[in-house]
């Protein structure tokens, strides 16, 4: 069963900072491949550095992480893209959204790299979410909460064992939080996968394992 182990990770901008009891900094950390883990805490607190240092972005911290007892910091540009393709997936703070593109081609640049969605499967997820009528909408021109969901369904269209999402509502009504939310667990559930998000403050839209303090 794959893993991924933060190993006393104390991000280097951090170091001098005084560090909550409960921070998972510079403590040992293990996330299996189903589990759900929540990562509530304020803005600045490094909740996306710990997504970005998970996914491979940043490597200015000390200590450990581990993806299948590995150290990450030793992968090839080459291993990390095979990683990214068929078992972290992830859905960014800024979202990282092509403006210039429709939706469709949006989710489609990732979905072609490992096609295991057909095309109508992918539509009926974008529907789910109540945005099938934009998809041949140039991404720029769509409301942040629509991208949110656009960028949801592109993490949602690959393979993985682990899903990382950074504050991925903080634009989405409730309704349609309850929606995404009913999908993304289908989703985690088919690829027995974990979960780990971010967000500002605690809600139950997932039956969530553990709790992560930054």
């Amino acid at each position: 069963m794959k893993s991924i182990v933060l190993d006393k990770v104390i991000p280097i901008p951090l170091h001098d900072n005084i560090l909550n009891k409960d921070s998972v900094w510079g403590k040992e950390c293990t996330i299996d491949a189903g589990d759900q883990c929540l990562v509530c805490a304020p803005s600045g607190t490094g909740k996306t550095t710990l997504v970005s240092s998970i996914y491979g972005l940043r490597t200015d911290y000390t200590g450990t992480v581990k993806f299948d007892n590995e150290n990450t910091q030793s992968f090839s540009l080459a291993k990390w893209a095979l990683i990214r393709q068929q078992f972290l997936s992830v859905v960014f703070q800024d979202l990282l959204l092509f403006p210039q593109l429709t939706a469709f081609e949006n989710i489609l640049i990732k979905h072609r790299l490992q096609p295991i969605k057909t095309e109508e499967e992918i539509k009926d997820m974008v529907k789910r979410l109540g945005i099938g009528d934009k998809l041949g909408k140039k991404c720029g021109l769509l409301s942040l909460g629509q991208q949110q969901r656009v960028a949801i369904v592109r993490a949602l269209v690959q393979p993985f064992s682990f899903l990382l999402m950074d504050e991925p509502f903080s634009h989405i009504d409730e309704n349609n939080i309850q929606l995404a939310s009913a999908l993304i667990q289908e989703e985690c559930s088919k690829n027995k996968a974990a979960l780990v998000i971010t967000s500002l403050s605690r809600n139950s839209y997932f039956p969530y394992t553990s709790s992560i303090s930054v």
